[in-house]
């Protein structure tokens, strides 16, 4: 009895260990104050999306799925604050965690009249965000640094959201 349990010990401490030296990115999303990821997508309308592209500009990146409750609460106040804010510099990019392609993404952004670009997120570009439910939103500065995320959606934070992208605009 005491050599099987000497074994499970060794065997838990050696797990234990394995488990902390696992690369960060595994379970680490960015933070305010770091950079962003890079990101190369495909969106729904055949172009290809980097963060390049959003270079100068505030960039709001959703993460969301078409069968997503909170995130079919937040598609409107994000298609309001593209209404609003798009021609003073403010970027929306959504991408989607679903796995059955882009058609459903289509029907989506078609019902809820997204006027934003959509891709799917895939496995890289989800893993880099440190994705593990939806909805997250990272607001980016002008300067590529992340300002702040978002999980999950409320009224509230819909609001706190705003007043931020409104600051970051003002920013030179």
């Amino acid at each position: 009895m005491y050599a099987s349990r000497s074994v499970f010990s060794f065997v838990l401490a050696g797990l234990t260990t394995a488990c902390l030296s696992l690369p960060g990115r595994l379970d680490a999303a960015p933070r305010p104050g770091q950079p962003a990821p890079d990101f190369n997508v495909v969106s729904t309308s055949g172009q290809q999306v980097s963060r390049d592209n959003y270079r100068g500009h505030v960039l709001l990146v959703d993460f969301f799925a078409t069968w997503c409750q909170p995130c079919r609460q937040s598609i409107p106040h994000l298609v309001e604050m593209n209404r609003k804010y798009g021609k003073q510099g403010l970027q929306i990019l959504g991408l989607s965690a679903d796995e059955d392609g882009e058609r459903p993404v289509r029907a989506f952004a078609s019902q809820y009249r997204i006027t934003y670009p959509l891709a799917l997120a895939g496995d890289t570009t989800s893993a880099d965000f440190g994705i593990r439910s939806v909805p997250v939103m990272f607001v980016i500065d002008k300067k590529g640094v992340i300002a702040e995320v978002y999980r999950g959606f409320s009224d509230e934070m819909g609001r706190s959201m705003e007043k931020l992208i409104k600051r970051l605009l003002a920013e030179k």
